[in-house]
C-alpha cells in the first residue's frame, strides 16, 4: 500500500501567534492521526524554478486514507480554527509511489 504525505509550503506567516496556537494543536492531532513528522522549518531550504525558499512541512502517513482521515479529524480540524488567516500556505494530500 502506498503511502500517504502530507505537504505544505508557507508562502507568508502574517501572524505567528496564530501558527504557534495552531502547531500546539496540530502536532498532537496529526501523531493521533499516525503521522510522522519528516520535515518541518525554513532554515535550509533551496528553491529552485518557482519554488519559495520559505518554511516547508512534509509529514508521512502509512497510506493516502489514513493521510485523509488525519486531515479531516475533529482534532486537526480545531488547529485549522486556530491558524485561521495567520499564514498563506500551499497545502497538499498526496500519494507516495508504491
Amino acid at each position: 500500500m502506498a503511502k500517504g504525505y502530507w505537504v505544505s509550503v508557507y508562502r507568508t506567516i502574517s501572524d505567528p501567534e496564530k501558527l504557534a496556537a495552531y502547531n500546539k494543536l496540530a502536532g498532537p492531532a496529526v501523531q493521533a492521526g499516525g503521522g510522522r513528522l519528516l520535515v518541518r522549518g525554513g532554515g535550509r531550504v533551496v528553491a529552485h524554478d518557482a519554488g519559495i525558499a520559505e518554511r516547508t512541512v512534509l509529514i508521512e502517513f502509512d497510506s493516502f486514507e489514513q493521510a485523509l482521515a488525519a486531515h479531516e479529524s475533529e482534532a486537526y480540524q480545531e488547529a485549522l480554527v486556530a491558524l485561521s488567516d495567520g499564514v498563506e500556505r500551499d497545502f497538499r494530500i498526496v500519494e507516495g509511489i508504491d
